[in-house]
């Protein structure tokens, strides 16, 4: 079986631990730049080409696309998946991952609990939505922001007021959202493949830190899931139509709340945090897709 990762960069340790896992499992395995990618459109059927050669042959991908680059990676996914490619993460799941309010909606509608948030278009109600998303402290996040960036404690609510008012002076799009004060500056990320959690970690923020991202300095170590954590991030993984998945969560009084599904979800902090071989577990579940998938086409 032919394997392309979708990845900017073959150096970075998902990229090469997927392309590990692919060869030691007898597959071939490639890494495409997506943004290198031409997309041809035409009578004869869709088609890629990656450096001014047809790609052709390619029996499943993997994507690793950046949120700077979901648009452009997005299609060329949706061209993979034309083409009859297998795709582990589909371009429609990755399309309503990455639009923080729209995930936020369809968990909502889910049934699953999260953090109270708030979005409005009147510039001038401030006072208004303050006072439905609750007294200070809150967070406010950036919609367009990733890994910790854009995203703003305020400890009072004359600072939510001045920092909304200087996103929307920027004309920038926000969620006010309730601060768990009890989660410590710590969350949860539960790492789903194919409707099972194989590893989950507690990230803990820094001192001083409410945000725990490891790109922002945060510590990492295994945690074993309570039962409704455990069926919160199954759920949060099916409600977005991901089969992996990176589900981040607080600890609250009233059992765990969602922040956020990641469709791109990093392999570096949960493998070393579990131990788990976590890019095996992904080849074998496009494994698993495509032997049944064989097995229709026979039948």
């Amino acid at each position: 079986m032919k394997i392309a990762i979708l990845s900017r960069n073959p150096k970075l340790y998902s990229t090469k631990r997927l392309l590990e896992a692919i060869v030691a499992k007898g597959h071939k395995g490639m890494v495409i730049d997506h943004l290198k990618c031409d997309i041809i459109i035409d009578d004869a059927g869709p088609a890629i080409y990656y450096n001014g050669n047809k790609l052709e042959d390619i029996d499943a991908i993997i994507p690793r696309i950046g949120a700077s680059v979901t648009f452009y990676g997005t299609a060329v996914v949706r061209q993979f998946e034309m083409m009859k490619a297998f795709s582990a993460v589909s371009s429609l799941a990755i399309t309503r991952s990455r639009d923080k309010l729209r995930s936020l909606q369809i968990l909502s509608r889910s049934g699953l609990s999260m953090p109270k948030t708030a979005f409005t278009n009147f510039s001038k109600q401030e006072n208004q939505i303050l006072k439905l998303v609750g007294d200070a402290p809150m967070v406010i996040k950036l919609l367009e922001g990733t890994q910790g960036l854009g995203v703003v404690l305020a400890e009072s609510n004359k600072a939510a007021k001045s920092v909304v008012e200087a996103f929307e002076g920027l004309k920038a799009r926000v969620i006010l959202q309730e601060y768990i004060e009890e989660a410590g500056g710590a969350d949860i990320r539960a790492f789903v493949v194919d409707g099972e959690v194989v590893g989950a970690m507690k990230r803990q923020g820094k001192e001083g830190e409410f945000r725990s991202n490891l790109h922002r300095g945060g510590s990492a170590k295994v945690i074993k899931l309570k039962r409704a954590e455990k069926t919160a991030a199954l759920k949060a993984a099916e409600a977005m139509g991901l089969a992996i998945a990176g589900v981040d969560m607080l600890q609250s009084k009233r059992g765990p709340l969602i922040l956020e599904v990641n469709s791109s979800p990093g392999l570096e902090g949960i493998e070393k945090a579990t131990h788990v071989d976590i890019a095996v577990k992904i080849v074998e579940y496009i494994e698993r897709k495509m032997s049944k998938k064989r097995r229709k086409v026979d039948a």
